[in-house]
């Protein structure tokens, strides 16, 4: 369904951390999954994460050096069942009912739903089918042989350009007319190429 008179299909891309939801959902996630081992990678990595809030590249580095910490070498399968379980409770009662309505709103129009995220896989996989959102662009773990994580990211932490990579990588954006929802510098690029950008 269009509502600019065109015949291009709608589209609305919405982040996650602080757009759908009230607060980040990445700390919660690790400490959920391994307690006080995310604590430690927490305070190993804090100076770099100060730095991190200067420098787009550093807070890349540092997120990927806390995941490694915090869940590396955990079975795949445990750390799902926890993903499904923080995901039902982040759905359930971590929302923001403005932009949650917005999302509703789209939903009853006609229009396609995506969210484009940094965060993790395990979890916003499930959020997403919990949201009834048909397509998902985040960042993923790597997965060893062993079924064991290995504490590395599949490509590159999904924020800044990168979200319109991913994105760009599910659908052709310049098909749609299309609504981009975020809350940060780190949705800048997507909200750019967006005919509706809204920040929150």
């Amino acid at each position: 369904m269009t509502t600019n008179g065109t015949d291009r299909p709608a589209l609305a891309v919405f982040d996650f951390d602080g757009t759908l939801t009230r607060r980040d959902s990445l700390v919660g996630f690790l400490v959920h999954v391994s307690g006080t081992r995310a604590a430690r990678a927490f305070l190993a990595e804090a100076r770099p994460l100060l730095r991190a809030a200067r420098h787009d590249h550093a807070r890349d580095a540092a997120k990927a050096a806390v995941v490694a910490r915090a869940l590396a070498g955990l079975d795949v399968d445990e750390v799902h069942d926890v993903a499904r379980h923080y995901a039902h409770r982040l759905v359930e009662n971590g929302m923001r009912a403005d932009v949650r309505a917005r999302l509703e709103w789209h939903r009853a129009h006609g229009h396609a739903l995506c969210i484009v995220s940094a965060s993790l896989e395990p979890y916003l996989s499930v959020a997403a089918e919990r949201l009834g959102v048909q397509h998902l662009a985040c960042t993923r773990l790597e997965v060893g042989d062993d079924r064991r994580l290995t504490g590395a990211l599949v490509g590159s932490n999904c924020r800044r350009a990168e979200k319109v990579t991913r994105l760009r990588m599910l659908l052709d954006p310049d098909g749609f007319e299309m609504w981009a929802y975020g809350d940060s510098r780190g949705d800048t690029e997507l909200l750019a190429i967006a005919d509706h950008p809204v920040w929150v």
